[in-house]
């Protein structure tokens, strides 16, 4: 007892300011955010379930209290309400732009930024392949999308959704070269058309009127892109890709064709494929395999007939800039990554889509431009 009363006063205000510190640091939830953290919060949904559009972020019960969670709200949605028109920004229908990215290109995000549609009806979503490439191109999005979400109200997205695949890609380098030998097409393809289905499923709700699948490495295209494709009401059409190369020859930059997936199937390419293995896959623009088929990068000024409204059907797709009508997709479509009547991703697609009853249309005068490695 003589001990505590030659003790300071001080002695005994430090011992409960560190005794409440320790008792503090053990029983606070590090989970729980801050009162801070939560401003920027308010767009994020109440429950997983409404609205499936908004971010939702599981809360955890304070000092791990046993808390009931609410109830999920019921929501009713009336999809025959749902308009896919040839005048999407009057009607205000949601485009939800999805993208396999492997590569981060600069040119690729400044050319999505400047899409006149507008920026609160586009909702972006990113899937993005395991290992060191696909840590680079996920950090560089995540700077991209730092700058334009917390940048003028107008150029802001609705939404971004960005996915990390749990496997690594398939080839080991994601050069041109290596991506496009035949030996590797299969097992290429494959990965690409599970990729876009997980991203598909993932992202589309129940308010999405139409999908636009934009390449990663499309890198110039016009700004009106998503009205221009609408404007023709198919229910899949796809511009015509190329790509801007310098000529040695004429010493001048040139334009040349790059998408080989968009086609007329031709009576060569169906009797290869009725001598194929139930697994095999045809693929277009090879010589070791030629089908014959009339592929819409030649269809360039057909007939002296340079209109970029011009229409051509097509039996195969490719998914460069791929703009198709949501209910195509609520129908079952989707990107098949085994052999489907001997095609396989987006022109296994385009089979499946017909399959059920949906056409496939192409423009072979309205461009848009790859990346030139």
């Amino acid at each position: 007892m003589a001990l505590f009363r030659r003790a300071n006063p001080a002695t005994f205000i430090l011992a409960i300011l560190l005794i409440a510190g320790f008792g503090y640091f053990l029983f606070s939830n590090p989970d729980a955010p801050s009162q801070s953290s939560l401003r920027g919060l308010h767009k994020a949904a109440a429950n997983a379930l409404s609205p499936p559009s908004l971010p939702f972020r599981k809360a955890s019960p304070p000092n791990g209290a046993n808390v009931a969670a609410a109830a999920p709200p019921v929501v009713h949605y009336y999809l025959n309400n749902l308009t896919t028109t040839t005048d999407p920004v009057t009607n205000r229908e949601t485009v939800l732009i999805l993208t396999p990215l492997a590569r981060f290109y600069q040119g690729y995000w400044d050319n999505l930024a400047a899409l006149s549609y507008p920026h609160d009806l586009i909702s972006l979503g990113f899937v993005i392949p395991k290992g060191r490439d696909g840590n680079a191109a996920n950090s560089a999005l995540q700077e991209q999308i730092q700058k334009v979400q917390q940048g003028p109200h107008k150029k802001r997205f609705a939404s971004i959704t960005v996915l990390r695949q749990d496997i690594e890609n398939p080839l080991q380098s994601q050069s041109e070269h290596e991506r496009h030998k035949l030996e590797n097409q299969k097992e290429r393809r494959a990965a690409m058309a599970k990729a876009r289905n997980s991203l598909l499923f993932t992202t589309m709700g129940p308010t999405t009127s139409w999908v636009l699948w934009l390449d990663s490495d499309i890198v110039e295209s016009p700004h009106s892109l998503i009205q221009d494709l609408a404007a023709h009401d198919k229910p899949i059409i796809t511009a015509n890709c190329y790509q801007r190369y310098f000529d040695k020859d004429k010493n001048a930059m040139s334009t040349r064709a790059y998408d080989y997936n968009n086609w007329v199937d031709s009576p060569t390419a169906q009797e290869l494929a009725k001598k194929m293995g139930p697994d095999d896959v045809l693929f277009e623009g090879y010589g070791s395999m030629a089908t014959y088929r009339s592929l819409m990068a030649y269809m360039v000024g057909k007939d002296g007939n340079m209109d970029p409204n011009r229409e051509v059907e097509l039996d195969g797709v490719g998914g460069t800039a791929l703009l198709v009508k949501a209910e195509v997709h609520r129908d079952g479509a989707m990107f098949p990554p085994f052999s489907f009547y001997h095609l396989i991703e987006t022109e296994g697609f385009a089979k499946m889509a017909r399959r059920l009853g949906w056409k496939s249309y192409g423009l072979p005068n309205y461009f848009v431009y790859h990346f030139n490695e």
